[in-house]
Parts: structure tokens; C-alpha cells; sequence
């Protein structure tokens, strides 16, 4: 047969077939397509040359076998090759040999492409081109095997090749996204047990988690992304799976290389619509409220608190917290009880929830610490609330012995006279009276902040939580409607946190409630803060 007639046998059918052959001896779709090529060129220069070539089909698979040896072959080459001489040749080498009058330039944009690669990749490319190590000291090195090495190899060449070819002046230049991503994040439970707010200050880790609560990905699609290093990717994923101490991050690692926030992570969008939820029936729940303060002053009046004349307005702001999270808890009743009663609540130690600031902060926080053997009394416990009108006292976990507001208003209960204090004492003192601890009459000081035996603890919040009962059927519409959210912007995986979603959605409360009781007259805003509002102490002798 004349060889014109090759030609006319290669169709779609044959292409297929060849492109099979190909992909089954090689390791990358990319590859098989070039071994296609070379045997397609084969082929066409076949044809039109002079003579007889017999049967077509066998000559064909002749053809094929030979080219892929001679491409076996120069793989192998390529592959067991350790270059002897300068190293900047040979990498310059892998993108464009053709162009060794660009060296210099060339070798920038392949060190550059390296620091994108994996690192399995870029370790193998480091240690052989840049360091000249051979495969068999890089296999040993690794723990795998040569022929693993020399894969590694050849796949990193051909990622740079590629890189490099298609390399323009914007992407080199491109920087990393200058807008600034914050977050505003609660924690719940014990800060000890891991808390992955530690360390969560970097703007690279702030862009990083902001990338994966779109979707699930990869290290590379985050280094493409914020066109960084593969290098920076992977080890502030590898901060951000395992948090600070390793027990607890904001990251959770998924098969495939993923990753995906571990925690109710809600954008600017996602949380507005959260709190609307909420705010919707806002009105409602303020009015509530002040009429069952209105209803129910005498039984607040009439709890024992160890301190004298304690005031109407501090007992509303030690409870205006309890007031507020009444409606929440509520609707985290409905939730359990009907809307997700098919899914299991999440237990952590600790858990953190929050959202990408987008200019509004609402809520605010509740911090309790505890002590032993402090000015006299067995066991002491302070807690304090803090939102928008009041700032903190102190934070969770703190050390309430070198507290010197704290041990005043302790030894000042019963009233502690001004001439038993020192020089020292008396300058804590002052601060301790400009903070909201103390107040003076004549030449003793007593503790103006709430102070409560810890005998009544349990019922000491238990009236304002008896308004939750008037709050019924309103929470089943906001369950329903947090229930529909959950499902709709929540991974699955997370379900089981609806509780601190519900808590996200609910933050404007508190504020809200505040302001609505002040705009009724019923509480009165702090003169300065942090003063006595907010504050408050639990003993046992």
C-alpha cells in the first residue's frame, strides 16, 4: 500500500485509540496528549515519503511503539540526569533551552514558579536542582522511592514549564489583596481547653479563612488566590487546622486537600440577614420586658444582696443580659424541640462563632472568673457583662487576687474604714471608687457593686428567665426562620452548631433591649465606664 494511504486511515476512531495507548504509558493527561502528537507527526511525515509501508494498521502500531520508546527513552534521560555544571543553566533549561540568552530573567521566573508548587514538588525541585542532590539521597530523604522522585520531577518541570510560558508582567506584579478582612469573634465555654482566636491577628490568616467560607479549597487554589507562595499557604493552613495548642482551629482539614471553616463563620451578607431574623420583632420584645419589670420590681427589690441599698438601676443592668438572652433561649428551645430536633447540638470545651465585620459590632459578652480563699471568704466569684454602653471589668479566667478593685469591694461589704487602709491601698482605693467598686460616706467606703451570698446563686437569675414564657409563639416563627437559614448557608458538617448560630442571629438584641429601657426611662445609662453597672460579686464564708 502507498504510504499517502496513512492519511486517509487515521480518523476519530483511530485518534481515540491512540490517544489510549498513550494515556495508559504515561502518568498526566497532558502527557498523553504529547505522546499523541509525536506519533500523529510520525505518521504524517510517513506519508509523505516514497514507497510501499504494507498493512496499514500493524505499520501504524509499529510507528506508535517506536516513537513511544524513543519518548520512553529521553523521559528516563531526562529524569536520571544529574546536572554537573552550573545549576542556573539547567533550570533554565527545563523552560525554554531554545532561549539561553535569557537566563538571567528565566531563572527569576522558575525560582518564583517553585515557591508556588506543592510541597512535595517543590522539595524534590529544590533538592535536586538547587542543591544537586541525587534522586536516590532525595528517595531515601523522603521515604519513597526513586521512581516516585523522578515522577515528582518531571510532573514540577512541567507545571513550570507552564507557569513560565504563560508568565505575563500583571501576573508577576500581582500583589497579594490589599483590602483588610476583619472578624469579630465570641467563644463559649473553657478558653484553656484551646481557644483559636490565639494568634488569629494576621491578615494573610484573615484572607485565608475569609477564601475557604465561600467554598471548600485546596493550598494551591488559596495560593493562586492571594498569589502566594505555596510555601506561606500550607503553614498557615497547617496554624489555622490545628489552632494554637493544637487541639481546636478555625480550619478543619476535608479528603482531597480541602479545607473549610470548623466553626458558624458568617459573611457581611450572611449575618445581616441573620440579624433581621431577629430584629423583626425586636419592638415586641422590648415592650414585653418593660412591662414585666414594671410587674415583677417589688419580688427583684426583695432579693438578699449582701451590700447596702442596692439601687433599682444596678439590679436592671446585672439582669438586662438575662432579659435579653431570654428570647434566644427561647427560640434554642423551639429549635431543639421542633425545627432541628433530628440533629445532634456540637460539645466542645470550646467553641467560637462570629462573622466578617462589615462596620456594625452588636452584642456583647459575659465574663465570669473565680477564686479560693480571697479577704476572708472560701470561694468568690466575679462576673461581668459588657456591651456597647459599658466597657469590661475584667476577663474569663482572670486572676481576681491581684484584683485590688476586687479585694476592696470584698473587705468593704460589712464597710471598711478609709484609717485601716495603707498609702497603697488608699491610691487603689481611688481607682477602685472611679471604677464603680466603692462608693464613700464620711471616712468608710462600701461596696456599691452587687454582692450576692452564693446560697441564692441559683435563683438569682431565675426571675428575669420566667419571661421567657411570654415569648412563645413568636420564638417558633424565628426558629423556623434560623432552622431555613442554617440550611441554606450552614455546611452540614456544622449543623450541629445551630446554638451559636442562633446566638449570632441574636446578637442586636442585648443593645437593642438597652436602648429601648433607657428610651422608656426604665433604666438609666452609666455616668462612666466601666463603673458599677455590669459588675457584680458572688461569696461563700
Amino acid at each position: 500500500m502507498k504510504r499517502k494511504a496513512l492519511l486517509d486511515a487515521i480518523d476519530r476512531e483511530l485518534l481515540e485509540r491512540l490517544f489510549s495507548f498513550c494515556y495508559a504509558r504515561t502518568s498526566a493527561t497532558a502527557e498523553a496528549q504529547d505522546l499523541c502528537s509525536e506519533i500523529l507527526l510520525a505518521l504524517v511525515k510517513a506519508a509523505n515519503a516514497e514507497g510501499d509501508l504494507g498493512a496499514v494498521q500493524p505499520y501504524i502500531w509499529r510507528v506508535a511503539r517506536n516513537v513511544y520508546a524513543d519518548y520512553a527513552s529521553r523521559r528516563r534521560a531526562e529524569a536520571e540526569r544529574r546536572y554537573a555544571g552550573d545549576p542556573d543553566e539547567a533550570l533554565c533549561e527545563i523552560a525554554a533551552p531554545e532561549e539561553a540568552d535569557e537566563d538571567d530573567e528565566q531563572l527569576a521566573q522558575i525560582l518564583r514558579a517553585i515557591a508556588f508548587l506543592g510541597r512535595a514538588y517543590r522539595e524534590v525541585m529544590i533538592a535536586y536542582y538547587l542543591d544537586g542532590r541525587p534522586i536516590a539521597e532525595i528517595a531515601a530523604a523522603q521515604h519513597t522511592t526513586e521512581n516516585a522522585v523522578r515522577q515528582r520531577l518531571f510532573a514540577a518541570r512541567g507545571a513550570i514549564r507552564n507557569e513560565v510560558q504563560n508568565m505575563n508582567a500583571q501576573t508577576i506584579e500581582k500583589p497579594m489583596p490589599l483590602d483588610r478582612v476583619e472578624f469579630t469573634i465570641w467563644g463559649t465555654g473553657t478558653p484553656a481547653s484551646g481557644d483559636p482566636r490565639d494568634g488569629f491577628v494576621r491578615q494573610l490568616s484573615k484572607h485565608i479563612v475569609r477564601l475557604t467560607m465561600d467554598k471548600p479549597r485546596t493550598a494551591k487554589e488559596i495560593s493562586d488566590a492571594l498569589h502566594i507562595p505555596m510555601l506561606y499557604a500550607e503553614e498557615e493552613l497547617a496554624l489555622l487546622t490545628r489552632g494554637e495548642n493544637g487541639r481546636y482551629g478555625l480550619l478543619r482539614a476535608l479528603p482531597g486537600g480541602r479545607y473549610a471553616p470548623a466553626a458558624i463563620l458568617l459573611t457581611p451578607d450572611e449575618v445581616k440577614q441573620a440579624w433581621d431574623i431577629y430584629m423583626l420583632h425586636a419592638p415586641q420584645i422590648a415592650e414585653a420586658v418593660a412591662a414585666y419589670l414594671a410587674s415583677h420590681k417589688a419580688e427583684y427589690m426583695a432579693f438578699p444582696y449582701k451590700n447596702r441599698r442596692p439601687t433599682w438601676n444596678l439590679i436592671l443592668w446585672q439582669q438586662v443580659f438575662t432579659l435579653a438572652d431570654a428570647y434566644q433561649q427561647e427560640v434554642r428551645r423551639c429549635l431543639k424541640a421542633h425545627q432541628l430536633a433530628g440533629v445532634t447540638p456540637s460539645e466542645r470545651p470550646f467553641t467560637v462563632f462570629g462573622y466578617v465585620a462589615n462596620g456594625k459590632v452588636w452584642g456583647g459578652g459575659w465574663d465570669g472568673a473565680e477564686a479560693s480563699d480571697l479577704c476572708g471568704f472560701r470561694r468568690v466569684k466575679a462576673d461581668n457583662i459588657y456591651v456597647s454602653r459599658i466597657k469590661r471589668h475584667f476577663f474569663a479566667c482572670s486572676n481576681l487576687s491581684a484584683n485590688a478593685g476586687i479585694r476592696l469591694a470584698l473587705r468593704a461589704i460589712d464597710g471598711l474604714p478609709v484609717a485601716d487602709l495603707t498609702e497603697d491601698e488608699k491610691e487603689a482605693a481611688a481607682r477602685a471608687v472611679q471604677e464603680g467598686y466603692l462608693y464613700r460616706e464620711g471616712d468608710t467606703l462600701f461596696t456599691k457593686i452587687l454582692v450576692s451570698d452564693e446560697a441564692d446563686d441559683a435563683r438569682l437569675y431565675a426571675l428575669s428567665e420566667g419571661i421567657a414564657s411570654a415569648f412563645t409563639a413568636q420564638a417558633e416563627e424565628t426558629a423556623a426562620e434560623i432552622a431555613a437559614f442554617l440550611r441554606a448557608h450552614v455546611d452540614p458538617a456544622l449543623h450541629g452548631d445551630y446554638v451559636y448560630l442562633n446566638q449570632l442571629a441574636a446578637l442586636p438584641m442585648i443593645d437593642t433591649l438597652i436602648e429601648a429601657l433607657i428610651g422608656r426611662g426604665v433604666l438609666t445609662p452609666p455616668e462612666t465606664t466601666p463603673g458599677a453597672e455590669g459588675v457584680w460579686l458572688t461569696v461563700q464564708r
